[in-house]
């Protein structure tokens, strides 16, 4: 059940202080809470809400706020609310009427903003904050000084920069390796079995596990492990879990049902068995869609060829920034994709939004593959980079455009840079695969937020 609430608290002057209190309305979060449209987004969020019965939810300011305030600085769920619960500032910015000492919520109840606010209604939403800062800057500005897209036009029509890449926002697990999964496994086949004959009075079977224990901490706690060693060694931890898993199945063919925690985690155990017998036999380190964490087995290894890591585990996106230096994210995936499908997707949502092509496309060498360039020049594009194939004998290079273009396309690098070392993209904390897209969608808005709110500044300062 949700209500509109009765105050409209947008302005710095509705906030009531009591007595003493002195707040100043330079303050950051009280300057971003002025670029945000709380009443147009509340209004889009109270239609998710058909049902009349019920407590009444959070309203959206108070959860999106919460929730930006927690990418911003990386707090815990309670920390966040502690500190929402100390700062007057931060109670403005999630529109609470007044300063107050008590919670305005229960640290439980930022898992239900984030399961509410999903990656589509994020997307959404930070597109009206883009829109409502940029139509807000137009009426503070004159049109010499205007931002807009018009400025970087040509003879075509087309107008604007689309700069376009990719990079994978690591989750935080532990290292993956071939004996921890199947440990785990282990470890859980134990559990479900124990769980199905405390349930049915069935006596426990035979497993072997304080043998399968020691097997695997020796492998644990081995330094060096020869490949010659270790074989063997995966050998008996597979046939533990084969033996668990066989127990199970006989247990479902007498008729023995599993609840839908259970299931699922039974599945990810035959998944993970299966992948590491067909590495075992083939004696290889890859297979298709290779499960890397257990409790999180959408996690998908992305090869990224980085000299930090090569290898990161997380999801991959593609991040597109405009001519005004707003960032959007134009496709997430747990599963490793060719980046070049995705431009073609991000020039036509960028028509959408323009009512026109941009003129240039600034992206990294993968994206220009044939189809792409076919596709750009078709519509007047210009796709920044060589062409394909030789050099032709009389072709001449503009080093002066190719310098200007470089020199913009690390814009995109500058978004990335920033949402790893400053929202949260680095290490995301979160445990549901629905709530880690949220987490990803959370870093672009608040990052958006804030360099709306620094390009105020900027401009204040020059006039």
């Amino acid at each position: 059940m949700y209500k509109s609430q009765p105050y409209s608290q947008i302005a710095f002057e509705d906030f009531n202080q009591p007595m003493g209190l002195k707040m100043n309305p330079k303050n950051r979060w009280i300057e971003k809470a002025e670029w945000i449209p709380w009443a147009e987004l509340e209004k889009g969020y109270a239609k998710n809400f058909r049902n009349q019965k019920g407590n009444v939810a959070k309203p959206l300011r108070m959860a999106l706020g919460a929730l930006l305030i927690q990418i911003e600085y990386g707090y815990s769920d309670e920390e966040t609310v502690l500190q929402i619960q100390e700062n007057p500032y931060l109670q403005f910015f999630i529109g609470l009427p007044g300063y107050q000492e008590e919670k305005p919520f229960d640290s439980s109840t930022m898992v239900y903003f984030r399961k509410r606010l999903d990656a589509v209604t994020l997307t959404e939403i930070n597109e009206k904050i883009t829109e409502y800062a940029l139509a807000k800057d137009k009426e503070n500005q004159d049109n010499d000084n205007d931002t807009d897209d018009d400025t970087d036009s040509n003879d075509s029509g087309n107008a604007g920069t689309l700069i376009l890449d990719a990079t994978c926002a690591p989750q935080k697990i532990k290292y993956p390796t071939d004996t921890e999964l199947l440990n785990e496994a282990r470890t859980h086949a134990e559990k479900m079995v124990d769980d199905i004959c405390e349930t049915n009075g069935f006596s426990k079977p035979r497993m072997y596990r304080k043998k399968a224990r020691k097997d695997y901490l020796s492998i644990v706690r081995r330094k060096r492990k020869s490949a010659k060693w270790l074989r063997p060694k995966i050998r008996k931890l597979l046939g533990y879990v084969r033996r668990d898993i066989d127990y199970i199945k006989g247990y479902l063919e007498h008729g023995i049902k599993l609840n839908e925690k259970q299931q699922k985690t039974f599945e990810v155990i035959c998944r993970i068995y299966d992948q590491q017998k067909e590495m075992f036999d083939k004696k290889t380190h890859s297979v298709k869609d290779r499960i890397v964490s257990f409790s999180q087995p959408w996690l998908r290894p992305i090869v990224r060829g980085k000299a930090k890591a090569k290898v990161e585990f997380g999801a991959k996106l593609d991040l597109s920034i405009d001519s005004n230096g707003m960032a959007r994210i134009e496709k997430t995936s747990f599963d490793a994709y060719n980046e070049a499908s995705v431009l073609v997707q991000a020039v036509r949502r960028f028509y959408d939004r323009n009512g026109r092509y941009p003129e240039r496309v600034l992206a990294d060498k993968i994206y220009r593959n044939r189809e792409n360039r076919s596709y750009c020049k078709i519509r007047g594009i210009r796709l920044a980079g060589p062409s394909l194939g030789r050099p032709k004998k009389d072709q001449t290079r503009d080093k002066e455009i190719e310098y200007r273009d470089n020199a913009d396309r690390v814009e995109v690098e500058r978004g990335f840079s920033l949402l790893k070392r400053c929202f949260g993209m680095e290490n995301i904390r979160t445990k549901l695969r629905e709530t880690t897209l949220t987490t990803i969608a959370l870093s672009v808005i608040a990052m958006n937020v804030d360099n709306i709110n620094r390009n105020r500044l900027r401009s204040f300062l020059d006039n």
